[in-house]
């Protein structure tokens, strides 16, 4: 009962939406970039939402299910295969013992995702199966996975047809794109801007920098800068923070990222919109609209 890596795709981690509660000891959640994605597919099978997924970069890894699976892909769409039959993104689908799963080609969007009903077996770090590289912890021994890897299912699955338009609504699925608007609300630091630097940040398109990762995306534009010089000390950071670098660029804090930074925070992506953002890749660009935190609410509710 398990799923073997047959080719490793260029980056492939275990990963949940993440651990929480431990940021006052310096430990960053980790978990999925995506998190709308990685909640959808798991209700869609019968998971728990933070059920352990797998998070895929393309070229994406060629797996061999092991055994009879209930499964479901979402976030990027990177042209799934089940022994050779194309497949949809936000479907619940079957696989037999011994099917191969394979990823044809990048379509929209940078990370994709694969839930298998009851989940993952992985031995929790701190209550959670996300993997985290740079401390080499979590996940599936702390590292991406690689050719001969095998991960257990945490139980047997009866294999069944899929039902027939068994998926997600096309009104749940985050709106992606390569050149989204993404909703910001102001930082600690935003009035520090000045009116032209405000205008500066909110008026121009960025473009994601080479040098982007799960830790931060680099925004590149014509640099921004506060009305007066700052000096301060480290202060909380989260996934969504933007901090404003010497250099007079941005960097936006993802789903790797510190938990304290020194650098401004001009402001902080909404959890609304955090998907959009973390779908794009190296080149594609965003927009940065300004909202208050009543609506950011709403949006989140909603």
């Amino acid at each position: 009962m398990s799923i073997l890596i047959q080719k490793p795709g260029i980056i492939t981690t275990v990963q949940d939406l993440g651990r929480q509660g431990y940021r006052r000891f310096g430990v960053n959640p980790n978990g999925v970039m995506d998190q709308t994605a990685v909640r959808l597919i798991n209700i869609l099978i019968g998971n728990a939402e933070n059920e352990g997924v797998l998070e895929m970069h393309f070229p994406a890894p060629q797996i061999v299910f092991e055994a009879n699976a209930v499964f479901a892909i979402g976030g990027g769409d990177f042209e799934p295969q089940l022994d050779g039959e194309p497949l949809e993104n936000w479907r619940m689908y079957s696989a037999r013992k011994n099917s191969v799963l394979k990823f044809a080609g990048k379509g929209l969007g940078n990370r994709s995702y694969l839930a298998v009903r009851s989940g993952f077996k992985i031995v929790e770090w701190l209550a959670s199966s996300s993997t985290n590289i740079a401390a080499n912890i979590g996940g599936f021994n702390g590292r991406k996975l690689e050719t001969g890897d095998r991960i257990a299912f945490k139980a047997k699955v009866k294999r069944q047809k899929a039902k027939v338009n068994c998926g997600i609504s096309n009104s749940l699925i985050p709106m992606y794109s390569r050149f989204p608007t993404v909703r910001i609300m102001a930082g600690a630091e935003f009035d520090r801007l000045g009116k032209k630097n405000r205008d500066l940040l909110l008026d121009q398109d960025f473009v994601i920098s080479n040098s982007s990762n799960r830790m931060g995306f680099r925004l590149s534009g014509n640099p921004i800068s506060l009305s007066k010089p700052l000096e301060r000390i480290s202060a909380a950071a989260n996934f969504g923070t933007v901090q404003l670098l010497p250099d007079g660029q941005l960097i936006v804090l993802m789903a790797d990222g510190q938990t304290a930074g020194g650098y401004p925070r001009i402001a902080h992506v909404i959890l609304h919109d955090l998907p959009l953002l973390a779908q794009l890749g190296a080149n594609d660009k965003v927009a940065i609209h300004l909202i208050d935190n009543e609506e950011a609410e709403n949006l989140t509710l909603a």
